[in-house]
């Protein structure tokens, strides 16, 4: 039997307002400009300013309180409406115009250089065979089966299978591994090979073959692969009945191969552009931090759009398209004064935050050493602000600061409390700043096991178990002791 029952519920909503600004506000620098584009593109009562004729008068949606709680309710387009919500005539200055834009790098385009791809450089030396139409095709398949970091994965069965499905042509699994063997020789080495193993050896095969340390490294390579990533050099000595020091030569030849020949060509296209949001520079021990100029967009609403609204306020409200034509624009007009009024609160949060753990970690944007650095969590800097921990969380995940000792994501200057023996507590910073120095000035011969690297801790003042320096050595991706080891 159903039962009506009546509930009191208090639930907290986001406004669609707020909702806009979370999303701008976890937006890097780099992909805000494709943003705000893509805006402008949707909304055409909104315009970029920099782009606008600077010689029509315009009249500019006035800055917002930063401490607006943004919490609007949607409004009754069968209302009366107000031009005057929308035309301003105080004098305002573009919006964004109070911003740093001295800094042109920020305005130039970013050359791309013109360089040949990896697959396009094998289909150029394929081009120069004398091959017969069945060959070529064979070899244009195994080069576009090729992945990324040039070997072959994919299996011969497979391949005959995507001759005859795609291409029409019937071949034999000696045809395409003869085929195959003539792509492995092409540059750079070890192209096509279907497992590491393969790759070293294809490119062990094009060095002197007469020269015994070559020798040994094939045979390393092709009976003792496993013993060598593991390091068990003691177990290869016996094996090949050689001495530390002809190990070494042999160790040191295999360690010049290249492991991924296909990520040579395109290494330098892979590289990652970093476009800081903030700046922060030193001037005779004061710090001063600017935000970037691509963060404070010209941004106000169309003047045309605002004509438009001002003649259908004047208009007769009794007809029915001239009320669709007045919600349409008022629709439009609304849109683009809360992404104006977004794009500003995330100008404001953004200053805000960043210049509250500048504040918080002011000796090491001073100093640029990493012991200066203080313990701070999310929590710290949220209670600095007045605001919530997952605003602070989505500015330091996604943003950049550059400082004159180099480029960081916010998310780097945080860091847990750990307590030293005399009771000061400092940064977890600190101690992987050792730990690192430690294990760069180690003897690689016999590297620092983990337990040796917490008693050296220990006598530094820092109480601190094994499994924790284990967790912060991979933290820092530094591999255990034996892995270290270096002839």
């Amino acid at each position: 039997m159903l039962k009506q029952t009546l509930q009191q519920k208090l639930l907290q909503k986001l406004s669609p307002q707020q909702i806009q600004f979370i999303k701008l506000l976890q937006v890097p620098t780099v992909s805000l400009d494709a943003r705000i584009k893509e805006e402008l593109e949707e909304n055409p009562a909104l315009e970029d300013g920099s782009l606008a004729n600077m010689n029509d008068p315009v009249e500019e949606y006035p800055d917002k309180d930063p401490d607006d709680d943004y919490n609007m309710e949607e409004s009754n387009y069968e209302e009366e409406f107000s031009v005057d919500e929308y035309i301003q005539e105080d004098d305002y200055r573009d919006y964004g115009g109070g911003y740093d834009n001295d800094d042109d790098e920020n305005r130039k385009e970013i050359p791309v250089a013109i360089q040949t791809s990896f697959f396009e450089n094998l289909q150029s030396q394929l081009d120069l065979l004398a091959l017969n139409d069945k060959d070529f095709l064979i070899g244009q398949q195994i080069i576009g089966s090729l992945d990324d970091d040039g070997y072959l994965r994919r299996p011969i069965p497979s391949l005959i299978d995507d001759l005859a499905f795609s291409q029409n042509v019937i071949v034999e699994e000696k045809e395409v591994e003869d085929m195959l063997k003539i792509i492995q020789e092409f540059d750079p080495p070890g192209i096509g090979a279907r497992n590491l193993q393969e790759c070293l050896a294809i490119q062990l095969r094009k060095k002197d073959q007469e020269n015994i340390i070559i020798r040994k490294a094939m045979q390393v390579v092709e009976d003792y692969l496993d013993e060598f990533t593991k390091k068990h050099y003691d177990k290869i000595e016996r094996q090949l009945g050689v001495n530390s020091e002809e190990l070494k030569e042999i160790v040191n030849e295999i360690l010049k191969l290249n492991p991924k020949p296909g990520d040579s060509g395109a290494a330098a296209g892979k590289q990652l552009h970093i476009i800081p949001d903030f700046h922060i520079s030193n001037n005779d021990g004061v710090l001063h931090l600017t935000l970037n100029s691509r963060n404070a967009p010209e941004l106000r609403v169309s003047r045309s759009y605002q004509d438009m609204f001002e003649h259908y306020e004047k208009a007769e409200k009794n007809d029915k398209k001239m009320k669709e034509a007045v919600q349409f624009v008022k629709q439009k007009l609304d849109s683009a004064k809360w992404f104006i009024d977004a794009i500003k609160q995330r100008q404001q949060t953004l200053l805000k935050t960043m210049n509250a753990i500048m504040e918080y970690q002011y000796e090491y944007f001073l100093t640029g050493d990493d012991r200066m650095l203080k313990p701070m969590i999310l929590k710290d800097i949220a209670d600095k602000i007045e605001m919530d921990i997952s605003t602070v969380s989505r500015v330091a995940n996604s943003k950049y600061v550059q400082t004159e000792f180099g480029t960081f994501l916010l998310k780097s200057f945080f860091s847990e409390a750990i307590q030293t023996e005399s009771g000061e507590e400092v940064s977890n910073k600190e101690v992987k700043k050792i730990l690192e120095e430690c294990i760069a000035n180690e003897d690689k011969r016999k590297p620092l096991a983990d337990e040796k690297l917490t008693e050296i801790l220990k006598e530094k003042g820092y109480s601190i178990a094994r499994r924790t320096v284990a967790k912060y050595r991979e933290a820092m991706n530094i591999p255990v002791a034996r892995l270290r080891k270096e002839l």
